[in-house]
Order: structure tokens, then sequence, then C-alpha cells
């Protein structure tokens, strides 16, 4: 388990809709730097930190105040994550970098921090520091996290109003798929999550950006001896469903499963026998192996014919900008 690590405020790098965000532990700092260096550099940071800017649990920010996020919160979203030291973390509205220097100095995360307040954005520098991390390893913006391209991270942390994660929704959506997105206190709205967790009182969401498999599929399977066969998909966020189309018939997917990249269904064939297919969309492209019943599982195949629909099962004309003009001059903020 990683140590804890310092507290964040409740300033969301998200410029005037920032929602209440989490507080400064005072304890937190010391614990993190006493876990990793010993009681040394634990009263030196202590003497450091006296003289930085210290937000205080409750005091007023824009248009919110400050509330404090429990370490164990902390830890619980980092494990709900699977963040590992092969991982690009982005959190938004990083506050004073608690997420970000705890998962790098306990996961071995490359991590950085987007935060809209520059008093925060240096108080999490210093902290960093203090905590033995180079900017290789956890660094911080001052940033509209509106406005910036996050679009290489792994894990994406968060701890935004219900509004502010429904506008996010369409950034993630164009996220590698695999993407795991963790929420602290507020859902997505109709993206039901695909985990959820308690850490005292903090309730928690995970979410895995999905694949956009939506659309026709022409199967090529010759190792199955199949007529020329397509399969439909429809797609809502990660619920997919659909049916296979064999000459002038068709039979409905069974147990159809999309969990990032990974699609899984099966299909009853015109000889009555259930194949199963397991493998991954990349692009136009699903590959992996089909599984006849009572047979060895064999290579196939399938390449994406036609259209998609978006992956919200919306019109494309009326999701928001995934970028702001802004964003797009700024350019985009890799993890490296």
């Amino acid at each position: 388990m990683p140590p804890p690590a310092p507290s964040r405020p409740t300033e969301a790098a998200a410029g005037p809709a920032a929602p209440p965000r989490r507080g400064l532990l005072a304890s937190g700092l010391a614990l993190a730097v006493g876990a990793a260096f010993g009681p040394g550099p634990r009263r030196a940071v202590a003497a450091e930190a006296s003289d930085a800017y210290r937000p205080e649990s409750g005091q007023p920010g824009k248009d919110v105040v400050w509330v404090p996020t429990p370490d164990a919160a902390v830890e619980r979203m980092l494990q709900m994550g699977e963040v590992g030291p092969a991982d690009r973390l982005v959190d938004l509205g990083s506050g004073d970098g608690k997420i970000v220097i705890a998962a790098a100095l306990g996961r071995g995360a490359r991590a950085l921090g987007l935060e809209f307040n520059p008093q925060l954005v240096a108080l999490s520098r210093q902290r960093a520091r203090a905590a033995g991390l180079t900017e290789e390893r956890a660094r911080f913006r001052e940033a509209d996290i509106f406005a910036t391209d996050f679009s290489d991270a792994t894990v994406v942390t968060m701890y935004l109003l219900p509004q502010l994660n429904l506008r996010l929704r369409p950034t993630l959506f164009a996220m590698a798929p695999g993407t795991r997105v963790v929420s602290h206190s507020f859902d997505m709205g109709e993206w039901l999550p695909d985990e959820q967790g308690r850490a005292g009182l903090a309730q928690l969401y995970r979410w895995t950006v999905p694949a956009n498999a939506s659309g026709a599929w022409a199967l090529e399977a010759p190792g199955l001896g199949l007529p020329a066969t397509t399969f439909e998909l429809r797609q809502r966020f990660q619920r997919v469903d659909g049916e296979a189309r064999v000459d002038d018939g068709s039979a409905g997917l069974v147990d159809a499963r999309l969990d990032g990249d990974r699609l899984r269904f099966a299909w009853r064939a015109p000889d009555g026998r259930a194949i199963h297919f397991d493998g991954r969309v990349a692009g136009d492209r699903w590959r992996g192996l089909a599984t006849r019943s009572g047979a060895a599982p064999v290579p196939a195949e399938a390449s994406h014919r036609g259209g998609r629909t978006p992956i919200d099962g919306r019109d494309a004309a009326d999701a928001p900008q995934r970028l702001s003009s802004a964003g797009a001059a700024a350019g985009p903020v890799r993890l490296r």
C-alpha cells in the first residue's frame, strides 16, 4: 500500500465552473514524505511547507469552499484505476497535488496534475519536490481542463461536479479504448460505471473507455467453414448487442460484452452449434479467436463496413467539441 500523500483542495481546473473539491490535511505531506524518507526529511518538509500557500478546509474558493478528502479515498481510487509503473495518470483539477504525488510516489506512475489555480500549482510542485519526486514522475500545469489535450493518459482521475463530468464525456470517449476513468462522488449520467466502491463516506466510480464497435462487420474465418457472414452491432456506451446475418437468415448475438477494446460474443450458426468469439477491436479490424462447441479455437478476423454511431448514442452534430479553440492553440500536454 503506498504511503499517504497530502490531500488537495476543492478548486478544479475548469475555470468558473469549479466544484467542491478536496481540502488540505495538515498531516498528509508529513506522512507521505516521512514514510518514504524517515523522520529527518519529515521535519525539513514540515518547516518548508509552513511558509507555503496553505488553503484551509472550509475557506471560500472560486464559487466553492475547500473540503478534505481522506487518504483512504485516494488510495481506493488508485486501486480501482489499477495504477502501476506503466501508467500515465492525469488528475483533472489536481488541487494541492495529492493524487499525483500518491500515484508517482506509491505506485511508480508518471503523473500530471492540471489545475486552474496558480497558487495550488506552485504548492503542488513544492510538495512533489519535498517528497523526492522529479518532474519526470510528477508534473503540475496551470491549465483549463477543457482547453488541454491529455489524450495520452492511460488513467484519468477527477473530483468534479456532475455537469462537468458530462461535459468531459466526449473528450473521454475520444481517448484510447481501455483508458481507465475514476471519479470521486459523482457519476457520468447515463454512462453507467463498470465498478463502484466506497472509502469511508466517499463514493467512488470507475469506467473503462470503450472502443466504438458499432456498425457492420464482415467475418473472415476460413477455419469455421461458414458462408459469408456479417455481424451488425448496436452500441450505447459499453453495452453492445446485435445479430449475425448469413444468407437470408439472422440470429441474435448472445452475451455480447465490450471491455475497452475487447469484444466478446456468441452466436448460433446455421448448423445449430454455438460459436464463441473473443478478440480486440483496432480501428476497422477485429482480431481474435472463434471457438465452435466441441472444437479447438481457430483464428478469426472481421473488417468494419460503413459508418459508426457515436458511443453515447447521440447524433454526432449534437456532441460538444472535444477541445476549445484555446486548447487547440495551446497544443497537447504529453505525460512523457
